[in-house]
């Protein structure tokens, strides 16, 4: 990997670099293969949003749909299908980095269908399918934080299946992640499961909170108001590290630990900054620390090696700061949990709408490919 680059320091600061995209045609043309080899790239993240996206663009998966339209495949047996055979592909890519890290690094995620976010029978059920299809052990499934994913969680993780859960906003839900994947690994070591092999990370969202919190902030219009802009999705994000912290320092987690377990490693995820007048790579260069995961989209990573100035751990020593930001929020009348509770809402309903747009690109390549059949 490359060396004296900004990428490389923050990866020598122990924050772990993952690429929040993937595409059949970053797969095929080496795209992926060149952001491990030169920009410290050790993970991949997806999610229904980045699928549709790719699936809309380029011919890379012609083939592929014209033999699903040839078996007369449903649209969702399709996109399962073309979507687990990227990330089979892509965990084929990093395998070399996932042995060489015991298993910590080389991942790739794949989500459960958004519209099961609030059913946990469905998505288990779908986790361990997606689990069993994909068939790489650096596969990881994503699950969203609802109070109903948290059940999902312990039940997959029980099962032996690496976790990465995803759309957590509040530090009290990070909490509840937390003991749901202790509880899948008691669960796990009394099936008898080698607790080794599992392994979870936590992705906390971060420039959402900051946008939300933004816009009520400039409705308040104060000069106190405005001084606080853009400061609660770090300061959130710091008090998470500090909930890993305390929660893998108890008995219960430690007694795990020493049997084999892992920590579940927080997630910086939505590091993109969404306003044009912030530093582009602000979420990143603020959240540097050990043990954590960063997953960027590209615009961002490539932002970080070009200009990023990475100066050490720039979160353990900010918890007093932090907590005072949001104290200054609450302060103002701003609710956290009013914008975290809805912050989870509208992200799971982003991930439907982001499905169903999958769904309609499917179905309309699908078509397309039966109708050269027909001709």
């Amino acid at each position: 990997m490359t060396e004296n680059t900004p990428t490389a320091a923050l990866s020598a600061v122990g924050t772990s670099i993952w690429l929040d995209d993937l595409s059949r045609e970053r797969i095929n043309s080496g795209g992926l293969q060149k952001l491990i080899a030169e920009r410290n790239v050790v993970g991949v993240t997806t999610n229904p949003t980045i699928f549709a996206s790719a699936l809309a663009k380029g011919e890379a998966y012609d083939v592929q749909v014209a033999h699903l339209a040839a078996a007369s495949k449903t649209v969702t047996e399709a996109v399962f299908e073309i979507t687990t055979t990227d990330v089979a592909n892509a965990s084929d890519i990093f395998r070399p980095i996932f042995d060489s890290t015991g298993g910590q690094d080389g991942r790739v995620s794949i989500e459960v269908e958004p519209g099961f976010a609030h059913d946990a029978v469905a998505t288990s059920a779908q986790a361990k399918q997606l689990w069993a299809t994909v068939g790489r052990p650096n596969a990881m499934i994503k699950i969203p934080a609802t109070v109903e994913g948290l059940e999902a969680i312990t039940e997959t993780i029980g099962s032996g299946i690496s976790v990465n859960v995803t759309l957590i906003f509040s530090l009290e839900r990070h909490r509840e992640v937390i003991n749901a994947y202790l509880t899948g690994l008691e669960q796990a070591k009394a099936a008898g499961h080698d607790l080794s092999a599992i392994h979870s990370v936590a992705s906390f969202f971060v420039s959402r909170v900051d946008t939300e919190i933004n816009n009520r902030l400039d409705a308040i219009g104060t000069p106190e108001a405005i001084a606080l802009k853009s400061k609660a999705g770090i300061a959130n994000a710091r008090l998470a590290y500090q909930v890993f912290e305390q929660a893998f320092d108890s008995e219960r987690a430690k007694g795990l630990l020493a049997a084999g377990a892992h920590v579940q490693r927080p997630l910086w995820a939505s590091t993109g900054v969404k306003d044009p007048t912030l530093p582009d790579t602000l979420y990143v260069t603020e959240l540097a620390v050990a043990n954590v995961v960063n997953t960027m989209p590209e615009k961002t990573l490539e932002a970080t090696f070009d200009h990023g100035v990475i100066d050490g751990d720039q979160v353990t020593g900010n918890y007093d700061d932090a907590n005072a930001v949001l104290d200054a929020l609450d302060a103002l009348g701003i609710s956290y949990e009013e914008v975290t509770a809805l912050l989870e809402k509208e992200g799971v309903e982003k991930f439907i709408v982001s499905w169903n747009e999958l769904l309609d690109t499917v179905t309309a390549a699908l078509e397309s490919a039966n109708g050269e059949v027909a001709k």
